[in-house]
């Protein structure tokens, strides 16, 4: 049976995150549809629908960013890249002015959480599966803090949000770092349940996998950054 060294690509995550792009890409063409484009989709206007498909992509990209420390060589040069990506998706939102700027958006999100992983990692060595489950009751437990008026201004990146603060992507600390947290400590968690001398993960995640859909999980950050202006680039041209 043929080994794989931690350097070989598991394709079986690169597809995840390709689907996930894909599944982010197809809602935000809907959002502009609907609210930017005013073209009627039924289906889009149900509110629980757009709160459960949302959630199932900003869900999967924080667990699988966290999950990811465990492969990171810098997660420190990780941080300052999501950093550098938030501050420019929050100037060119701002710029544009096409639709709410986004302010502690999900990059945001992913840049802080890594820093604060950075931080507790040393702890999460001891028990990692214990700190998995704790991470995650807390996510479960502050989902709805952000949603409550606090009036702590300057908070707002921290998870209280004043009465005057919007934007059209919020993550912030509380609760999204723990859920960040929670795919980190069940990834060294995992990594520290293998012996030196087996592979990582199973053999089918190291074979599974679509080559386009791959290379679109490989480049997801760029894609991010660019799916929206083309988006808007696209519904400009094909409207009437």
């Amino acid at each position: 049976m043929p080994r794989h060294s931690s350097q070989q690509r598991v394709r079986a995550l690169d597809f995840a995150r390709g689907l996930t792009v894909i599944s982010m890409i197809a809602f935000h063409a809907c959002y502009d549809a609907v609210y930017l484009y005013g073209i009627p989709l039924d289906f889009f206007s149900n509110e629980s629908i757009q709160t459960i498909w949302r959630a199932s992509i900003s869900w999967t990209f924080l667990f699988l960013a966290g999950w990811m420390t465990i492969h990171s060589r810098n997660n420190a040069k990780r941080a300052s890249l999501y950093g550098a990506a938030a501050l420019a998706v929050y100037l060119a939102t701002t710029v544009a002015s096409v639709d709410t700027p986004i302010s502690f958006g999900i990059l945001y999100c992913m840049a802080a959480s890594t820093v604060l992983f950075i931080m507790v990692q040393p702890m999460f060595r001891k028990s990692p599966w214990v700190f998995a489950l704790l991470s995650f009751a807390l996510f479960l437990g502050s989902r709805a803090v952000p949603e409550t008026l606090y009036e702590f201004p300057g908070f707002e990146w921290l998870g209280f949000p004043s009465q005057g603060f919007s934007s059209g992507d919020y993550y912030p600390i509380i609760p999204y770092s723990f859920l960040y947290l929670t795919g980190a400590a069940a990834g060294m968690g995992w990594k520290s349940s293998k012996d030196s001398d087996s592979t990582l993960y199973p053999a089918w995640m190291y074979a599974f996998g679509c080559k386009p859909i791959e290379w679109i999980g490989r480049h997801s950050l760029v894609i991010y950054l660019a799916h929206q202006p083309l988006l808007i680039l696209l519904f400009t041209v094909a409207a009437p």
